[in-house]
């Protein structure tokens, strides 16, 4: 590969990196303002409202691809239904967990999701993990603790919200990996979009209430905000791959502090900032190790241990 070709791929992978850190940014304002919003008003009304957003753009792209009647034909469609519910499941979770958790300790919470979705790849999709990345699993379960001490985090609904809604995300992503080997990104999306859609309408126009024009400009900029960020992270990803940008999910944690910090007055504690910190190494450690099983590189040249 000549030199200007390098340094072509090098332009477009940082600014993938870019995009990612700004993909970022915009669902952390996101997060403030729903966590704004769902204090008046239901966590189901907000997920449907959020959810118009999400839909208008999967399937505005999804038809640039194919008709839509095509992206339908699924050979796996159980699973894809499946899929959606338990997208549509973690949002209605994640956002009932905003109502009483503050946003940093919230994203310290739900950053287990990459040690959750190597545990559940095994079932699932059959993958062996050895001892080194159940280590890691387990020490980044303990930071989880450490942030839910007694003294520290009040253990109550909210948290437990959280818990499952990572949870669900995890599930969500494993059997996204699934349904790759049979359904094109196209059809993923399409369903996705549809049952969230179909679902969160069904639920949401139970728990509906009359909205003033300030907190209905909210929900659009929550909408434009889901919009932008997805389409920010479609551009990003057509630049670097998955595998390269996903550690750097990572920044939302710092990031919901900070707005944290600015927009509700609220710091984490020192101690359950270290948790938070050990679920980061212990996730980005599987990240690696991952990575590394996939592209061939013996894991053992870089980090200790063995699997």
């Amino acid at each position: 590969m000549s030199v200007t070709a390098l340094d072509g791929r090098s332009n477009l992978v940082g600014r993938a990196i870019f995009l990612t850190l700004v993909t970022i940014a915009v669902f952390g304002v996101q997060d403030a303002i729903s966590k704004i919003l769902v204090q008046d008003y239901s966590s189901f009304q907000i997920t449907m409202m959020r959810y118009w957003g999400f839909a208008a753009f999967a399937l505005v792209m999804v038809m640039r691809q194919a008709p839509l009647r095509q992206a339908f034909r699924s050979k796996v469609p159980a699973w894809q239904v499946l899929r959606g519910l338990l997208l549509m499941a973690d949002i209605w979770l994640f956002a009932l967990a905003l109502r009483t958790v503050p946003l940093g300790e919230l994203q310290a919470i739900t950053v287990i999701y990459p040690l959750l979705v190597t545990l559940f790849a095994i079932p699932i999709l059959g993958e062996k993990v050895g001892i080194f990345r159940f280590v890691a699993v387990g020490v980044g379960f303990a930071g989880a603790l450490v942030i839910v001490r007694p003294g520290g985090l009040p253990l109550d609904w909210g948290v437990l919200f959280a818990l499952a809604s990572a949870t669900l995300y995890a599930l969500y992503i494993v059997i996204t990996r699934k349904v790759s080997a049979h359904d094109s990104a196209a059809t993923s999306m399409t369903y996705a979009a549809v049952v969230g859609l179909v679902l969160s309408g069904l639920v949401g126009c139970f728990f509906w209430q009359p909205m003033g024009w300030v907190d209905f400009a909210l929900v659009v900029v929550v909408m434009a905000t889901t919009c932008a960020g997805h389409g920010l992270m479609t551009y990003a990803l057509t630049m670097a791959p998955a595998s390269v940008l996903q550690p750097f999910n990572y920044f939302s944690l710092p990031w919901a502090i900070v707005l944290s910090a600015l927009v509700f007055g609220h710091w984490i504690d020192g101690i359950s900032l270290i948790g938070a910190g050990i679920i980061v190494v212990a996730g980005l450690v599987v990240m690696a190790r991952e990575r590394m099983r996939k592209v061939g590189v013996p894991a053992e040249a870089s980090l200790p241990g063995h699997e």
